[in-house]
Parts: structure tokens; sequence; C-alpha cells
């Protein structure tokens, strides 16, 4: 999952099909890129069960899956908050030592 979000092209994706599921053609035509580079970014977060693909006729229709973008909202908050704890701590001790 975390590798999945690593990738700014992923997480943009990923923001465009929360707010409404795209085709893969459409979301091709948002980058710079190939249409079988897009596609490898989709599977990337299709494998991170991030996304869900379905085929509609020729389309590939993507779109995200809430449940597994919350989970991983979650975990990147509980890792926000053990480093906001850790860099206080180190507050602490630096105050401490003057």
């Amino acid at each position: 999952m975390f590798h999945a979000l690593a990738d700014g092209t992923r997480r943009d994706i990923l923001t465009r099909v929360i707010t409404a599921e795209q085709s893969v053609s459409a979301l091709a035509r948002c980058y710079p890129m190939s249409f079988a580079a897009v596609q490898k970014h989709v599977a990337v977060l299709e494998r991170a069960s991030l996304v869900v693909k379905q085929r509609r006729g020729r389309e590939q229709i993507v779109r995200a899956d809430l449940t597994a973008v919350r989970r991983a909202a979650r975990l990147l908050d509980a890792y926000e908050e053990l480093w906001r704890h850790r860099v206080q701590g180190i507050e602490d001790l630096l105050q401490e030592g003057q």
C-alpha cells in the first residue's frame, strides 16, 4: 500500500477516482505519459487494493475502494501521531538540557 502511495502520479490517479470513477483511457489523457504507463500505475494501485477495475464494453473503469483508502488513511494518521510524539520527546529533552 505504501509503495503504491509513494508515487505522485498514483496519488493523483487515486484522488481522481475517489471523486468519480473513470476509464483508464480518460485517466491516460490527464498525464504526459503513454497509455501503457498509466495502465501500469493503475495496476500498482489495484494490487494494493486501493482501486478496483471493471470492464464495461471496451473500457476498463477504475474506481476507488473507499474501505481500503480509509484503512490507509488510518495507518498514515497513526504513523503521523507516532512521529509527532517522538519529535515532542526530542524537543522536551533539548529544553531540559538548556
